[in-house]
Formats: structure tokens, C-alpha cells, sequence
């Protein structure tokens, strides 16, 4: 949307307002029109996570100067937990983000992790803590590894889902771990039978993030969790597809296999046909083939493009195009549009000659060069 500002959307003088309310609520000890007035003074000037750490900062001034003590507060001025009955849901309310970081910044130390680990717990179940979570883990890794071991069989599902997540080798706006497979498989191999998706989809992702450095791995744990039918094949065959997705785009061989995709599928493809060969920022590529079975054929289509940096070197990125099963001698038109955007959120449009290359089943099967202005 134009003009649309996910900082202020997320921390806004109402959030801090309800924050400082929750805060000193039920008679509470809290000096709630000082902490709003000192927050909404630097707020508007920063960024996201500087909003975080700022709100975080001024709750240090604001609470018991005793940890403890002060956790206990926050503790007692949170609101019910999110719906428990679901199974599926979101990260909750972005305003306890800084209470997560409280408990970072003041209860590191050794006596504390206990009680810390305790607090993220509870937080979590208002709003996912596995940021925070894993400054516990590169700091106090067995303390917080045998907690995690604990929570895989919590009741509540967002803190069984935090288990997952919070390990994850690369987990996006997030430090890096250094957790051996040997430690995160075994809570894997717990939580890929949970019955809800939001459990399992993280599962997955921490899979994908695996598969970029030990793609056998990954594959032979699948195949293990399929032959153990623990999980609902449905949705085992969902996290299979989801795990592997970036190794099915490097064309990887027993990923594809396990998929049911012939790695040397038996077909005729047609040239790539460039709506326009000369675009500018902004533009969109649409492109199309055609593609024909010679014997019955399962197929998935991506496309990728090498993106010219500003250092006239290539960065080439895969998409989804489209999957499709095919009968002996039936063809199928594949077209596709894609948005040159002027200024995408995760790289910037550099002008030059770009190339498209499909691929199918993980195997380049045609090319088309474009000129972007």
C-alpha cells in the first residue's frame, strides 16, 4: 500500500498506550504516563528493531530495579494467552517483541536462566519469542537445549512451535547458532508428527534451512518420518514438498525422486517466447513454452533469472512456475508473468542484458536473454 509503514504500524503511540495500561493494571505499581511519554519521544525517529530496544530500555527504568521482581511484574500484566483451540495462527501482538528483549538485556546471568527461560515461555504464548530464545541458546546452550527437550511435549502449541523455530540454523532477521543436527534432529523427530500446521510448517522451514548445507540429510530424515506413519501422510507429503522446495529448484536428484519427479522427464519443449525483449524497471516479463509428454510425466516448472548487480557481476534467483501431470502425448502451454519491480524488498533492479532459463525438474531446458533499462 502506498504509504504504508510496517514500524508504525506495529509500534504506534496506541500500542505503547495499551502497553503502559496492561503494565499498570489492577492496581500495579507502574508509572505509565512517564514510560509512554518517554518512549513516544524517541519512537518516531527509529526503525523497527531500535523501536524494540527502545521500549525494552524504558521498561528497565520503569520496572523494580530486582530482575525477579520485575519479571514477575510484566508476567502478571500480560493478557490471556492466544487461542489455544487453533491450529494455526500468527506470531500474536508485535508490542511484547520489547518484553522479550527485557528479559535479553537483564536475565542472562547464570541465576537467572531458569526464571528467563520461564518468562520467554509464558511471552510466547502472546507473541513468538525465538529471537530472543536464542541469545539463551548461544549463551547458556545446555540449560536451554534440555528446557526445549521439555516444551517439544508442552500442551500449548505456540511454545512446541518455538522449539522448532528458535533453532533454526537461518532464521530470517535473526543472529545466527551454532546447534549441531545431533541436538535439533531428535526435537524435529518429536514435533514432525504435531497435529497443527503452525507447529509443522515451521518444522519444515528448519528443514529447508538444513537441506542448504546437508541436502542428504534432509532427504533421509523425510524418508525416515514417512516410514515411521506418524504424521497424517497428507500433511507429512506438505512438509516433504515445503522442506525440500529449495532443493528442488537446484534440481537436486533424490529430493525430486522422493517427490515422484523423473529427474530425466521424457518431453519436447518449444522454444521460450518473450512477450518483449526490451523492458525497463517496472515492466513485466511474461514469458511462455510449450511443452509436450512422450510418456505420462509429472513436472514442476521454475523459472530463473540472472539479475545483474552494480557490480556487473550475476545473481541468479529460481521461481515457481507451475507443477502439472501430464498423459503420453498431451501438451501443455506454460505462460508466465513476472513483476520487475523498481524496488523489491530483498534486491534492487541494476540496468543490462538479463537472462531467463526454465527449468523443469530441476533440469534447464531453454533460455532467452532481455535487455532491462
Amino acid at each position: 500500500m502506498s504509504g504504508f509503514s510496517l514500524k508504525d504500524h506495529l509500534f504506534n503511540a496506541e500500542k505503547v498506550e495499551y502497553l503502559g495500561s496492561l503494565l499498570a493494571g489492577n492496581g500495579r505499581t507502574f508509572p505509565k504516563r512517564k514510560f509512554v511519554n518517554s518512549v513516544m519521544k524517541e519512537l518516531p525517529q527509529l526503525e523497527l528493531k531500535q523501536r524494540i530496544v527502545c521500549i525494552a530500555v524504558n521498561l528497565k527504568e520503569a520496572l523494580p530495579a530486582s530482575f525477579p521482581e520485575s519479571v514477575q511484574h510484566l508476567l502478571d500484566s500480560l493478557p490471556p494467552p492466544l487461542d489455544e483451540t487453533k491450529t494455526d495462527d500468527d506470531f500474536g501482538d508485535f508490542i511484547f517483541a520489547p518484553l522479550g528483549e527485557f528479559v535479553v538485556r537483564n536475565g542472562m546471568s547464570r541465576e537467572d536462566v531458569s526464571l528467563s527461560l520461564s518468562a520467554l515461555k509464558e511471552l510466547t504464548k502472546r507473541f513468538s519469542m525465538e529471537d530472543s530464545l536464542r541469545y539463551f541458546i548461544r549463551q547458556h546452550p545446555r540449560e536451554t537445549v534440555k528446557e526445549l527437550n521439555r516444551w517439544a511435549k508442552d500442551k500449548n502449541y505456540h511454545v512446541r512451535r518455538l522449539v522448532s523455530e528458535s533453532t533454526r540454523p537461518l532464521l530470517p532477521w535473526s543472529g545466527r547458532i551454532d546447534l549441531s543436527t545431533d541436538v535439533t534432529l531428535p526435537l524435529l523427530d518429536q514435533l514432525h508428527a504435531d497435529k497443527t500446521r503452525y507447529v509443522t510448517r515451521s518444522v519444515a522451514n528448519h528443514l529447508n534451512d538444513i537441506a542448504k548445507t546437508q541436502p542428504d540429510l534432509v532427504v533421509e530424515t523425510l524418508k525416515r518420518w514417512r516410514s515411521q506413519q506418524r504424521q497424517h501422510p497428507d500433511e507429512l507429503n506438505w512438509m516433504t514438498r515445503h522442506a525440500l522446495r529449495t532443493l528442488i529448484k537446484q534440481g537436486h536428484a533424490a529430493s525430486l525422486s522422493l517427490l515422484g519427479f523423473n529427474t530425466s522427464p521424457k518431453i519436447q519443449c518449444s522454444d521460450i517466447r518473450l512477450s518483449k525483449s526490451s523492458l525497463k524497471m517496472g515492466d513485466t516479463l511474461e514469458f511462455s513454452l510449450d511443452i509436450i509428454a512422450e510418456r505420462d510425466e509429472s513436472l514442476v516448472v521454475d523459472y530463473a533469472i540472472d539479475f545483474v548487480k552494480a557490480t556487473g557481476k550475476r545473481s541468479v534467483k529460481v521461481y515457481k512456475a507451475t507443477k502439472v501431470t501430464l498423459k503420453k502425448g498431451e501438451q501443455i502451454t506454460v505462460t508466465k508473468r513476472h513483476k520487475l519491480l523498481a524496488k523489491a524488498t530483498t534486491y534492487q533492479l541494476y540496468p543490462g542484458k538479463h537472462h531467463l532459463t526454465v527449468q523443469i525438474n530441476g533440469q534447464p531446458v531453454g533460455n532467452q536473454a532481455f535487455d532491462l533499462a
